[in-house]
């Protein structure tokens, strides 16, 4: 397993801030930003398992969550 490798169990979520961009909020409420959302993945609602990254490094115009690189997923609702 790569290091800082995490298991975020989350909804997907379009923010409709700045032009709106993709989400995800897990189960206890915390907001991530996927850098890497997949296009199977950009569905409103819809229930994930992710193993993620946190990537201290990316900079983005959207200041909502803790930016994720998305290493695996699985859809689960």
């Amino acid at each position: 397993m790569l290091k800082n490798t995490m298991t975020i169990f989350c909804t997907v979520k379009f923010i409709n801030l700045s032009g709106g961009f993709w989400g995800i909020i897990d189960v206890e409420n915390i907001k991530w930003f996927p850098i890497n959302l997949p296009e199977a993945l950009k569905k409103e609602g819809l229930g994930v398992r992710l193993k993620a990254q946190k990537d201290n490094d990316y900079f983005s115009i959207y200041m909502w969550g803790t930016p994720v690189e998305i290493l695996e997923f699985e859809i689960v609702a």
